[in-house]
């Protein structure tokens, strides 16, 4: 027996079942279970919290997504007014310019036609004295003063009989 006790293998395996026991008296494999468990469920609240948070995500995401479709609808409405707006006032614009222009062209009609009348009534005054200085020089070539003298006879009494 002196021989297993000086054997190294005899006090290794002593050591073990020693160290096992220890471990067992101090209840070692409950406190590494309760451990264990205990782990195991702060993992499991911590996986039905990820799930909430991803939930509560999908949700957020969601509502950020329709608010985007709303956002986008919105976005075309008011290009699709803006447009119709522009083309509005361009329509306005070129009715107005076209009035304008209009309005501009009898204008200048008006002044053309006054311009014209003006003309002919200086070619007419014009023509008129230079038909009464004709007449005057034909008159005065013709008229000599026995014939001027019955003409203004003449004419005093067809004057004074016109006005009785």
């Amino acid at each position: 027996m002196t021989e297993i006790l000086q054997s190294p293998d005899t006090w290794e395996a002593l050591g073990l079942i020693a160290v096992i026991a220890i471990i067992l008296w101090a209840r070692v494999p409950r406190l590494v279970g309760a451990q264990l468990d205990s782990r195991s469920a702060m993992i499991a609240k911590e996986l039905e919290q990820a799930q909430t948070l991803r939930k509560e995500a999908e949700t957020v995401l969601l509502e950020y997504q329709q608010r985007a479709h709303v956002a986008k609808a919105e976005a075309e409405a008011i290009v699709n007014e803006t447009r119709a707006e522009a083309e509005r006032f361009a329509s306005e614009q070129r009715a107005s310019l076209k009035a304008q222009i209009e309005r501009r062209a009898q204008v200048a009609q008006q002044q053309i036609a006054m311009a014209e009348s003006q003309a002919l009534a200086e070619i007419r005054a014009l023509a008129a004295d230079a038909a009464t200085k004709a007449a005057e020089k034909i008159i005065a070539s013709r008229l000599d003063e026995k014939r001027s003298a019955a003409l203004v006879a003449k004419s005093l009494a067809d004057v004074s009989a016109k006005l009785n």
